[in-house]
């Protein structure tokens, strides 16, 4: 009787289609003072991509190729924060762990899904410099509205055909062990690893496919900036030139916070196993939180047009 009791009360107590985050762990006891410089970076992420869009949407000398791709960066980011540091805030300050089994999955999809996204956002920034200074006089007639859609279609469709599989490589696992995820938020191995099946097709698809995507992704860009490098060093005149290179600016900053943490962070997960869990829980949420707080404020420094448009949005009569 006493043992049906026990059995009857695991089973209460026990949620079996949902996981428990732990957060960082060994660093618990700091968790609502990490929670504070995470939040900040949500807001300004929150305002500054949201400002971002609102300017592209509204200003009609923005409606152009290099600005649409801009504006998906930005709605990109948006969904990468937002679908982490919610609930990681959730976990550091209402010490809310428990996440459903659905959730953890959709949690997981959006996370990948955006980061290649991102990443196929990036090459399409980078064909459009390259047609902007390497084939000038081309530019509006190549780079229609009709081509840009399908090249968004196509970066959209790619990300999803690359990480919906995941879903269902996660869903057939057998989970009989801990459901304790030693993390902030579900990403894919992380969540594998509590299996108690065999996941060396996971272990497989999740390296294999982000190194081809990445590798291809990174391959492009190197070639459309190496031909804009030559185009733009052959350009007689140092104020265009300088004006080509200023343009290309802020891409390149953004494409080197986007890619550098992105290649430690897989070779960190990969084969840091000397390194500690907490400092590696702590890079991959400064990664999830960074980019998407840094990337509008780079654009708006850097790009002329979308600084002169925030200077006459909050600043009317200075313009004046």
């Amino acid at each position: 009787m006493t043992i049906l009791m026990m059995t009857t009360l695991n089973l209460t107590n026990f949620n079996s289609d949902s996981f428990s985050l732990v957060g960082i762990p060994g660093l618990e006891k700091f968790h609502i003072w990490i929670g504070i410089p995470f939040f900040a970076l949500y807001l300004i992420a929150l305002a500054g991509n949201g400002l971002l869009i609102y300017l592209i949407i509204v200003d009609h000398s923005l409606h152009a190729p290099l600005f649409f791709f801009l504006s998906i960066l930005a709605s990109t980011d948006l969904i990468l924060s937002s679908t982490c540091i919610p609930k990681t805030l959730a976990i550091f300050w209402l010490k809310s762990h428990e996440i459903t089994f659905s959730g953890c999955l959709t949690q997981l999809f959006f996370l990948h899904f955006s980061f290649f996204l991102d990443s196929g956002i990036l090459f399409g920034m980078a064909f459009d410099r390259y047609m902007a200074i390497c084939s000038p006089l081309r530019y509006t007639t190549i780079l229609t509205p009709r081509l840009i859609v399908k090249i968004v279609v196509g970066i959209v469709g790619r990300s999803f055909i690359v990480i919906f599989p995941i879903v269902f490589l996660v869903k057939r696992l057998p989970f009989c062990r801990s459901r304790s995820i030693l993390h902030t938020y579900c990403e894919h191995m992380g969540v594998a690893r509590l299996a108690c099946g065999d996941i060396s097709i996971n272990i497989w698809y999740s390296f294999s496919m982000p190194l081809f995507t990445l590798f291809s992704d990174l391959t492009f860009i190197g070639i459309s900036y190496t031909f804009i490098l030559r185009a733009v060093f052959h350009i007689s005149s140092r104020d265009a030139r300088e004006k080509a290179l200023s343009t290309c600016g802020s891409h390149v900053s953004v494409m080197l916070m986007f890619y550098t943490p992105a290649v430690l962070s897989a070779l960190i997960h990969r084969f840091g196993h000397n390194i500690s869990r907490p400092f590696h829980i702590m890079f991959a949420n400064l990664y999830v939180a960074i980019p998407p707080a840094l990337n509008p404020i780079i654009y708006g420094v850097k790009t002329k047009q979308i600084r002169d448009r925030v200077i006459l949005l909050f600043f009317p009569k200075r313009v004046q």
